[in-house]
């Protein structure tokens, strides 16, 4: 977690107070134990990120020492091509942590609010900086400064920040290429058409090629297929672990448990 992301929170904390002052006019649009439960969770993943990157630092300089080219840390060509390759290592963790049961305990409660506003933005996994930081690794291996991948990384979180919300429409040609509060809108909907779709962090690019893209076109139902009504923070972070873990002490044997944890999530949303 770079100082970056720790000095925009103030300017997201007044953006929310902003678009909820906004939403009161609109039904439905922010709910107050619903809210709480985002902040909570968006607080509880900073304070664990925070001390996770201890020791992510160092894994990441260690694979840096094997780096396979000696790429300079300055001059915009690296760092448009490290923009590039972080963001499609983000669409790669994004999509694992949609399609694997494992992965999915981790990242549902991202999904499991039945709203759909900037304070959802917050409502951020305490585990997935235990499930996904390995997707980054290739960066630092192909000579990426890890210095620069914690950058970018970061930046690409405060880009997504603004796409949480249902004030801002259809963007035109910009959301060709980038991904649009129109895009992320269709990525929360449990609507089957809308399921596992739009992964991507700043760029809509890879979902386009890689067959993950569909528009915003019917009205977004927001929540899971199966929703959890709790606002209690413990509940919104470690149910689908629970639903796992429970699975997995029904079966014998590390290859079934395997196949059990990295098998489709079963409603898939």
């Amino acid at each position: 977690m770079s100082t970056l992301l720790y000095l925009t929170i103030p300017a997201f904390v007044l953006a929310i107070l902003v678009e909820w002052s906004v939403a009161r006019k609109h039904a439905g649009l922010y709910e107050a134990r619903d809210t709480v439960a985002n902040l909570t969770m968006g607080t509880g993943n900073v304070l664990i990120s925070a001390v996770w990157k201890l020791a992510m630092v160092p894994l990441f300089a260690f694979v840096y020492q094997y780096r396979l080219f000696d790429l300079p840390q300055a001059g915009i060509a690296v760092w448009f091509a490290a923009f590039v390759v972080e963001d499609l290592c983000y669409y790669a963790f994004h999509r694992y942590h949609h399609t694997t049961r494992i992965g999915w305990a981790a990242h549902v409660n991202h999904h499991s609010s039945e709203h759909y506003n900037l304070a959802v933005a917050l409502r951020q996994s305490w585990t997935t900086p235990f499930t996904g930081f390995w997707f980054w690794l290739p960066m630092p291996l192909l000579g990426f400064h890890p210095l620069m991948v914690l950058m970018l990384q970061s930046t690409s979180l405060i880009y997504q920040f603004w796409i949480h919300t249902q004030f801002i429409g259809r963007l035109g040609p910009f959301e060709w290429v980038f991904n649009t509060p129109s895009h992320h809108r269709v990525h929360h909907g449990s609507n089957p058409e809308y399921i596992d779709r739009n992964f991507g962090g700043v760029l809509i690019i890879w979902d386009r090629l890689f067959g993950t893209f569909e528009p915003e076109k019917a009205p977004v139902t927001y929540g899971l297929t199966k929703n959890i009504h709790s606002f209690n923070p413990i509940t919104i972070a470690f149910h689908e672990w629970r639903g796992l873990l429970h699975s997995l002490r029904e079966l014998r044997g590390v290859g079934p448990r395997l196949r059990e944890a990295f098998r489709a999530p079963n409603p898939p949303h």
